[in-house]
């Protein structure tokens, strides 16, 4: 099968199109026959040798990825939720080795769940770690009720524009950051207000939120708690909330914490159903040939992309 292995951590010139071994489903796993990946901040990290690269390194031919949508080619031992010709996507191993870059994907079932007719493979890739990273953190993370006041950083970006559907869905009053050019975007989500980071100072113009979902890190994770109410919660999904954070988190009775999505066909499933029913949406913006990865992870590392970067691998 084609894959797109790493030769070296580093550049995107480090991706080299090569044959290897289709993989054997073990197990309760199945074999994808992937139709399309979604490509991400973490994938681009790990291909310059941090995040992931490490573990990954140590796991035969560097393959990268984790977002996968496709079809089942086969079953594995014990495998009764899917059968061949079942559409699927998921989240892949994550964290650990997904090794989606590729034509093939043997995938736990307990990481899959059925693509909704009603999307497409591009779409149903796009809805994968970016949603569950939204879904995990406004759901299970911040308890998320009706009638919170909800801001979310970087709202038009990947994980930002599931979290604001999501949001609302839970009827919350959300409010997202984003340059100008996004406003409108932001908008057709039904964002109930709108900031404009670059002119704005967010600590400033935004009061008694419930909770903050942070997506830039530490420093702005800081200012971030100057927006919160007593008792309100602030999630960073990039190491944001430290030790200095979480202690002044506690002078204000705010609870900060960081959190790493995980692989989970349960929580798929439940985003495959909002899917189905048209409550939430995937953004493409930029879909790109398999042979073109290193542009997909450019368009990546640009932080000027609306919604979600994909791949077309057959």
């Amino acid at each position: 099968m084609k894959a797109m292995i790493l030769t070296a951590p580093g550049d995107v010139e480090n991706f080299q199109l090569a044959e290897i071994d289709t993989p054997k489903p073990q197990k309760n796993e199945v074999l994808v026959k992937v139709k399309a990946i979604s490509v991400n901040p973490v994938d681009t990290k790990t291909r310059a040798g941090e995040a992931f690269y490490g573990q990954l390194k140590d796991d035969g031919p560097v393959i990268v990825g984790w977002d996968i949508s496709g079809e089942v080619a086969e079953v594995g031992e014990g495998v009764t939720e899917f059968k061949p010709g079942d559409g699927v996507f998921g989240m892949v191993n994550f964290p650990g080795s997904g090794k989606a870059y590729a034509e093939y994907v043997a995938a736990p079932v307990a990481h899959l769940a059925h693509k909704p007719a009603n999307i497409s493979h591009e779409e149903a890739a796009a809805a994968t770690l970016a949603a569950l990273t939204a879904w995990q953190v406004l759901v299970h993370e911040a308890k998320i009720q009706s009638g919170q006041r909800v801001l979310i950083h970087a709202a038009a970006g990947g994980v930002g524009h599931f979290a604001v559907q999501i949001a609302k869905h839970f009827g919350a009053y959300v409010i997202g950051t984003a340059s100008v050019e996004n406003h409108d975007f932001l908008r057709s989500l039904d964002v109930d207000e709108t900031i404009d980071y670059k002119r704005q100072k967010v600590e400033e113009v935004v009061k008694n939120v419930d909770i903050v979902l942070d997506s830039l890190g530490v420093e702005n994770t800081l200012k971030s708690l100057k927006t919160l109410r007593s008792g309100g919660k602030i999630v960073s999904i990039l190491g944001g909330a430290n030790d200095t954070v979480q202690e002044e988190a506690s002078k204000h009775h705010i609870e900060a914490k960081n959190y790493l999505v995980h692989s989970s066909a349960e929580d798929m499933t439940q985003l495959a159903d909002l899917l189905q029913r048209g409550i939430i949406r995937a953004h493409v913006a930029f879909t790109f040939p398999f042979e073109d990865m290193a542009k997909a992870h450019q368009q990546v590392e640009s932080h000027k992309t609306r919604g979600k970067v994909t791949v077309l691998v057959q």
